[in-house]
């Protein structure tokens, strides 16, 4: 496959991956307004903006950091679509005409819808737009193209994203309540910790494995250790090394089992590293997982995408 093509596929799924996220994290929250004191919610958005990635080079974040969350959640998601979408466009003859007719739908549905004043209207018609588009692409990606090299970097791209992600938003929440977990759990913060595993979409999964209980070390367990859950950590790793392996038996390239090691080398991690010792020190730990998927990034543009002529010759 050519670097160019594996390039657009990769970034056409982590775009629209990303797009999802920041829909539906900022979904959650939009609705979790209703059930808060006010004095919270400059506190809740700021852990958003935190989560998120919406910090700016600006100075300082000004004091409405609701405001400020909706606009550039706003931007970044309609940015991501648009990048999606012409990354798809560039590898228009790989993919299936359901995903570009798909993609090209919530563009078209994204451009009519783009201004800011649908803050002002309907915000969670704009978001749910986003999320449901995303998961119909995804369904449409699986079940109308081959399951070949191009649609194991599409997956690659997905599930990279989703860790990496997911990690930072376990991140900043964790940050804040975990020192709350000795003190009884009154019901703004019960409220948060929903709101945590709806922002995951994890509320009814976790429900089933651990019922209504929710307490900071099982919520960590389930959306970190998980192995059947699509949005856990250790679900999207596990996609990872599946889809680098089978990209490296396509490729047969020297260089390219690297990039399946360090994804098994993530996965071990969270296999073999006992519950107890990632909450002492939990928020090294997420960020661990952040830099070894920047790190796989890394490697995989060295190996598939950035590669010199010489070390093409060579594989």
């Amino acid at each position: 496959m050519l670097s160019r093509v594996a390039d657009s596929l990769y970034w056409m799924s982590r775009y629209l991956e990303r797009a999802e996220h920041l829909a539906r994290v900022i979904d959650v929250h939009l609705n979790l307004m209703l059930e808060e004191s006010t004095e919270s919610v400059d506190r809740r958005w700021l852990r958003v903006i935190t989560a998120l990635g919406l910090a700016t080079d600006e100075p300082s974040i000004p004091g409405d950091s609701y405001g400020y969350a909706q606009a550039h959640g706003f931007d970044q998601i309609t940015g991501c679509i648009l990048q999606a979408r012409e990354n798809a466009r560039q590898v228009r003859e790989q993919i299936s005409s359901e995903m570009w007719e798909q993609l090209n739908r919530v563009f078209l549905e994204v451009k009519r819808m783009g201004t800011h004043d649908v803050w002002d209207g309907q915000p969670l018609e704009f978001l749910t737009t986003v999320k449901e588009s995303s998961h119909l692409f995804q369904g449409l990606t699986d079940s109308t193209m081959n399951h070949g090299e191009g649609w194991q970097f599409i997956q690659t791209g997905r599930y990279l994203e989703r860790a990496s992600a997911t990690a930072k938003l376990l991140d900043a929440h964790f940050h804040e309540f975990r020192q709350l977990e000795e003190l009884a759990m009154d019901s703004n913060v019960h409220m948060e910790w929903i709101g945590l595993l709806r922002s995951c979409t994890a509320f009814e999964s976790y429900c089933k494995v651990y019922t209504a209980d929710l307490k900071p070390e099982r919520v960590a367990e389930f959306l970190l250790l998980n192995s059947e859950f699509p949005h856990s950590i250790r679900f999207a790793v596990d996609q990872i090394q599946q889809s680098l392996e089978a990209i490296h038996e396509t490729t047969s390239s020297k260089k390219s089992g690297r990039v399946a090691k360090l994804a098994g080398r993530l996965r071990a991690e969270l296999s073999f590293t006992p519950l107890d010792e990632i909450m002492i020190n939990v928020h090294d730990f997420f960020e661990a997982i952040r830099k070894q998927c920047t790190q796989i990034h890394s490697v995989v543009h060295q190996v598939y995408i950035t590669y010199p002529v010489e070390a093409a010759l060579e594989s």
